[in-house]
């Protein structure tokens, strides 16, 4: 897709891999709608932010609203919010399980649910889903997260069999361990220079927005080379 001058949504923009991307498809000539809780220090006039809650379905549809009141039609979207809770399955706590579903897994169907009949309309898009390795296998102590990703993995793989005949496109990346705030809380592990760089994943988005019309990246899995140095 040509992407100078198209619209983009991001959401989960505050940090970490939705504030890389934010940075590298404005570089690209794209005007950005930043979707999140919290916004970023970004200061650009084709960058524009949108408060919001990806969890709750009245304010995506309100953001999506402003959104396209303002600056038309998105050619593209980012699923990237998202947050991870450990905990074993019979120790997680209730409302932390449902806030990750809520945000991961029902987030991303909000947002795709609003963006998607756009797409449809002009024969071109591109969302992309930010998984994770949990995504394609277990992992102690992150059942819920897992869950989620696992979730978000069917999806993609179900939407883009049903999008295609339109022209649109979607990608699905599963990062291993990236160098950003998700491990904050974490007690198994703390981000380290050995993770891969956010900045990275995002130029990888970039690259599978960058496709051939015909060509359709599905899949794509990245680890660090060296996890332990």
């Amino acid at each position: 897709m040509e992407l100078n001058g198209k619209l983009a949504i991001v959401t989960g923009v505050s940090k970490g891999i939705g504030l890389e991307t934010v940075k590298v498809l404005l570089d690209a000539g794209m005007v950005v709608a930043g979707w999140g809780r919290t916004d970023n220090s970004i200061d650009h006039e084709n960058y524009h932010f949108f408060k919001t809650d990806v969890a709750d379905w009245d304010n995506v549809q309100a953001s999506f609203k402003a959104t396209k009141d303002k600056l038309g039609k998105a050619s593209v979207l980012i699923n990237n919010a998202g947050f991870g809770v450990q905990g074993l399955i019979h120790e997680m706590d209730v409302e932390d399980w449902k806030s990750m579903f809520d945000v991961n897994v029902h987030g991303l169907f909000y947002c795709i649910k609003v963006a998607a009949p756009d797409m449809i309309d002009m024969e071109e898009g591109h969302i992309v889903n930010i998984s994770s390795i949990a995504g394609t296998n277990g992992v102690k102590t992150m059942s819920g997260y897992v869950g989620t990703k696992h979730a978000v993995t069917g999806i993609g793989h179900s939407i883009f069999l049903e999008l295609r005949d339109h022209g649109i496109k979607v990608t699905t990346i599963y990062p291993g361990s990236t160098n950003t705030n998700f491990f904050d809380d974490m007690e198994f592990a703390t981000a380290n220079p050995n993770m891969m760089r956010p900045q990275d994943i995002a130029q990888t988005i970039l690259g599978s927005l960058q496709t051939h019309p015909n060509y359709h990246v599905v899949d794509v899995e990245v680890r660090p080379l060296k996890p332990k140095g």
